[in-house]
């Protein structure tokens, strides 16, 4: 570089990572020649929102365009020159070929950093036969599925019923469309365990949507796909919401190296392993807080966090990366879904050990109109006590408890502190002891052993082992629905029917888990072995509809009988 040449910045792809790390840059150094190539038609677009606009909810396209090129220009002086796509980059050179897409012409730019935010693509995105295939990514993407809706009760499948899947059937219900979800996995949302997940499923039926799980979309013909299982669904538009791939190829091109996971390889201040080129988005594997180790991990606010760190080691400022939580939530129908750190599933892969904690607690305070019941599970080390990964479902408060969770995780706050926050307090907007507080309270008393407490999934196992099952809930509520085998011994009348329970082990159960934890401190300081069925009825009823149990009532059984 001569005197005369400016400190030069080229950026590969917009949106999230690419344009935080230009608008930022702009920001901390007015004199550096800062140059975004984008590969499509838009640079700066509001991804996460494209659903919305298929289904009606945001009304206006221009809404999704958050800035053009002309309008960077004018107040950041940037040159983004979109239908430009990077074709090869020179890592000894320091320079990258540029195709220009609308004309077919090449030329190189120097540069003397970096950025690549070549992002993700689908897995997906060619036609089956004569039915075509979409992903939920562009705006070009939205647009043709929103031509694509001209009729009422268009057959659509979904394949995929993670968060994106679940926001396209939402949107696409909305606009009248005929919905099958298709889910390779035995329930939908995998990043939650399959008792949290259930709910959603119900929810998605109760809509109207055929939901398909433990299936894959096999071949098409005219007019309608064919399943793995055999079965024949109509189609007229397939939407691939089946996940991404790091998009690398421009990184391999050029000798950069590639994690373990298939993204690229980047250390704590998202340096690649070629000199002065750094990499942000969701092409890029992430330090994982959990294991420790590298995964991919696609959220938006980790790749706008990136790239203004980025920006900020350029300007000659020092960070690094945080460990990323792998937060998420999703809204359908009006009931939420959220998680944050691991599952419980992903802890039993990995060999860790681990506690589990499922409370349901109100949103708010149960005496003010339109409280609605929480389902939330903590996982939690039985060493060090520290927050693993929780998930979070209802209809109301389901953001702000998992942001929480997500702060505690963030600061190394042990599980049985989340009893001590002080949180913000009024009838209509919790309860005096919050839900998350509630998660505290209940993690403490089942780590130190006050509570022991037994999983839905152990329960048969126990009881084929022995242990007696006792439902202390009332009798009008065990007759409306209760599990197979169990005794109704109401909590209340328990200290006073002692004697006639059965000798040997129990397990107590209640709707959610508060009684059943009363019931078991009364039975262990009277010499009996008993446990608590963590989460109570509601939880064993949500995991057990998976493994084809319904919601009908069974036959109560009472000693009498």
């Amino acid at each position: 570089m001569t005197s005369s040449e400016p400190f030069t910045v080229v950026i590969v792809g917009g949106v999230a990572g690419g344009m935080s790390a230009a608008a930022r840059l702009r920001r901390l150094d007015e004199h550096a020649q800062i140059v975004v190539f984008e590969r499509g038609p838009e640079v700066s677009y509001a991804n996460c929102g494209l659903p919305y606009y298929v289904g009606g909810a945001i009304a206006e396209r221009e809404s999704l365009l958050l800035q053009t090129p002309a309008s960077l220009r004018s107040r950041f002086r940037l040159d983004v020159r979109v239908r430009h796509d990077v074709v090869r980059v020179d890592t000894a050179q320091k320079v990258v070929e540029v195709m220009d897409v609308e004309t077919g012409r090449r030329f190189t730019q120097r540069y003397d950093t970096l950025i690549l935010a070549t992002g993700a693509r689908p897995r997906r995105d060619e036609p089956l036969s004569d039915v075509p295939v979409r992903s939920l990514r562009t705006v070009e993407d939205a647009d043709v599925i929103d031509a694509s809706l001209s009729r009422p009760g268009v057959p659509v499948v979904v394949v995929g019923g993670g968060y994106t899947g679940l926001e396209a059937v939402e949107n696409l219900v909305a606009r009248g469309a005929s919905v099958t979800l298709v889910q390779r996995g035995p329930h939908l949302l995998s990043p939650l365990d399959a008792e949290m997940a259930a709910p959603i499923a119900a929810e998605i039926r109760a809509r109207g949507v055929d939901v398909r799980l433990g299936v894959e979309v096999a071949t098409a013909g005219s007019g309608a796909v064919t399943l793995s299982d055999g079965s024949s669904v109509a189609a007229e538009l397939v939407i691939d919401a089946s996940g991404v791939v790091p998009e690398t190829a421009l990184a391999e091109g050029a000798g950069i190296r590639l994690g373990e996971t298939g993204g690229i390889a980047v250390d704590s201040m998202c340096r690649t392993s070629a000199p002065d080129v750094f990499a942000v988005g969701d092409g890029v594997e992430k330090l994982e807080l959990v294991g420790g180790d590298t995964a991919l991990i696609t959220m938006a606010g980790l790749a706008n966090r990136h790239g203004r760190m980025v920006a900020d080691l350029i300007a000659g400022r020092t960070e690094t990366v945080r460990p990323a939580l792998g937060t998420g939530i999703v809204r359908v129908f009006g009931i939420a879904a959220a998680k944050v750190g691991w599952s419980e599933r992903q802890l039993r892969a990995a060999g860790r050990e681990f506690y589990v904690v499922h409370v349901h607690p109100g949103s708010h305070a149960g005496y003010y109109p339109g409280a609605e019941t929480l389902s939330m599970k903590l996982l939690a080390d039985p060493g060090s006590d520290a927050i693993l990964g929780a998930q979070i479902v209802g209809r109301d408060g389901v953001d702000k408890r998992i942001d929480v969770v997500a702060t505690a995780m963030q600061a190394g706050m042990p599980a049985a502190e989340l009893a001590h926050l002080e949180l913000a307090y009024a009838p209509q907007f919790g309860s005096a002891k919050d839900a998350v507080n509630i998660l505290g309270y209940v993690a403490e008393n089942t780590r130190t052993g006050t509570t022991p407490t037994i999983q839905w999934h152990e329960l048969e196992a126990a009881q084929t082992a022995g242990a007696t099952l006792i439902d202390v809930r009332s009798p009008a509520e065990f007759a409306a629905g209760a599990i197979p085998g169990a005794l109704n011994v109401p909590v209340d009348e328990l200290r006073d029917r002692r004697d006639e329970l059965p000798d040997g082990p129990v397990v107590v159960h209640c709707q959610v888990g508060l009684r059943g934890h009363i019931a078991t401190r009364i039975l262990r300081q009277h010499g009996v072995d008993a446990r608590n069925l963590d989460g109570g009825y509601r939880t064993w009823r949500d995991a057990t509809l998976l493994r084809g149990y319904s919601r009908r009532a069974v036959v109560p059984r009472t000693f009498s009988s």
